[in-house]
């Protein structure tokens, strides 16, 4: 649909009545609607807000970025908003580096930009972005994307000024510069940014703690309701949906699309299609997260035996990809690789699997850096991602900044060993097949070693089955 230009009036509106549109969906405007929508309002009031507690973080932020690149103008963009089909978007997210910088999380508009003016001390920092449009637009009335009879109030430049504690201007006084650096199209700005969010300060930590504290809730919620994911043809959309109720009413969304997968589904990755039923004697593996208010996200995964008590069989393997979560845990310090937490983790998968006759060869053969592996074929994805404000946080970090990085604090990521053997898989026995089990947690590294924020999620085969039977009593 077309947007009428912002010096539009309703005076200015042809004789027709007509906003143009490309969509034969919409009416005409009769001409007396055009004569007195602008009319009657009562005037509008602001009290200016006091500055939001990730204000002062994010100014800390963006002084790390300015000294970084001195001379030099920067512009952060918040990302448009994307079609899901014909004439209806999907929410909008704002980038992560956006929200990091200006602290402008959920609430945050379309369009806007962060830049960077290079002057002799620095830099003079703007937020640019749309303000409302007065009433005496067509704007206001004939926009659906951004009008405020659509979508109801949207925030004015010294309003956001005042909340995010950052100069504010117009979008239409933004120019840009040929030899702007921007977030996405420029690879060490990209990088920095990306980079700058491997420590976290107070403020992320404590966002953490709290999407952790709420995603536990949807857990219990899941478990709670399981009887009528049981009942229902695609139970695994039941789940999805107990959790999702949970994460909009708390939180702002989910971080990602959850994995509920019962059964052999479980043996899939990245299950999100959910349409399966979920049945008593199997497992069901979820892996969820509650996104805040904030965007900072959980990223849990707990393995659930659809009955409330696992077979000796399912008991085996859950408690082996517990060993290796356990190992993977205790190989985490400061100072040590990133990638220690993996191999702690691949060590116990190896051994377990040759001990049970499942590998070709050896545990140590299968440990062999150049040489071996073959254990990967029950658990090929990694043991750890940086967590924060993107579930894969920090993704555009260099390799010796991530995986060969070293261990800090202030550090979060996660620890997901699993085994996944597969329903066709005929490298294992029968007994195994289909059975797929991961356990993830939040891991937050400090100065005296780590701390699972996610701990008071059950985690032990004993405690999970305690835990159904709580929570259905």
């Amino acid at each position: 649909m077309s947007t009428p230009a912002d010096g539009d009036t309703i005076a200015e509106t042809s004789d027709a009545a007509v906003v143009e549109e490309k969509t034969n969906r919409r009416q005409p405007f009769p001409q007396g609607f055009l004569d007195t929508i602008s009319t009657g309002w009562a005037e509008r009031t602001e009290s200016l807000p006091a500055a939001r507690a990730q204000a002062p973080y994010a100014a800390a932020r963006r002084d790390t970025v300015s000294k970084a690149f001195a001379g030099k103008r920067l512009v952060v963009p918040a990302g448009s908003l994307k079609q899901r089909s014909n004439d209806t978007d999907y929410p909008f997210r704002a980038h992560s580096a956006f929200t990091h910088l200006t602290g402008w999380a959920a609430d945050s508009e379309p369009d806007s930009l962060l830049v960077f003016e290079p002057t002799a001390g620095g830099h003079d920092v703007t937020l640019y972005f749309r303000e409302r449009a007065d009433r005496t637009t067509a704007e206001f009335y004939s926009d659906a994307t951004i009008g405020e009879f659509w979508i109801g109030p949207r925030p004015s430049l010294a309003g956001v000024a005042a909340d995010l504690g950052v100069a504010t201007a117009h979008l239409d006084d933004f120019a840009a510069g040929s030899d702007d650096l921007v977030v996405d199209d420029d690879d060490e700005l990209t990088r920095f940014v990306s980079e700058l969010r491997l420590i976290k300060d107070e403020y992320e930590i404590a966002e953490m703690k709290h999407a952790v504290a709420v995603t536990a809730s949807g857990f219990d919620d899941v478990i709670r309701d399981l009887p009528r994911a049981i009942a229902h043809p695609r139970g695994e959309r039941i789940v999805e949906g107990v959790f999702h109720q949970r994460a909009r009413s708390d939180g702002n969304w989910e971080g990602y699309d959850t994995i509920a997968a019962s059964g052999p589904h479980a043996c899939y990755l990245h299950w999100t299609r959910n349409d399966g039923a979920v049945i008593p004697g199997d497992l069901i593996l979820i892996d969820a997260g509650v996104e805040a208010d904030s965007l900072y996200t959980a990223d849990i995964t707990r393995t659930l035996p659809v009955s409330g008590t696992f077979t000796e069989v399912q008991r085996r393997v859950y408690e082996t990809v517990r060993e290796a979560a356990d190992a993977a845990f205790a190989a985490a310090r400061p100072g040590v690789k990133f990638r220690a937490v993996h191999e702690a983790a691949m060590k116990v998968i190896a051994e377990r699997t040759a001990e049970w006759g499942v590998l070709p060869v050896s545990a140590e053969e299968a440990l062999d850096a150049d040489k071996g592996g073959q254990q990967r074929r029950y658990m090929v994805h990694g043991t750890s991602h940086h967590l924060g404000i993107d579930v894969h946080d920090c993704a555009q970090a260099r390799r010796e900044m991530y995986y060969d990085g070293e261990l800090k604090a202030g550090m979060v990521f996660t620890i997901e060993p699993g085994l996944y053997f597969q329903i066709d898989d005929v490298t294992v026995p029968e007994e195994l097949r289909g059975i797929g089990v991961r356990i993830e947690d939040d891991i937050l590294m400090t100065e005296d070693g780590p701390v699972n924020l996610s701990a008071d999620i059950p985690r032990t085969a004993d405690e999970v089955e305690a835990w159904m039977a709580r929570a259905q009593a």
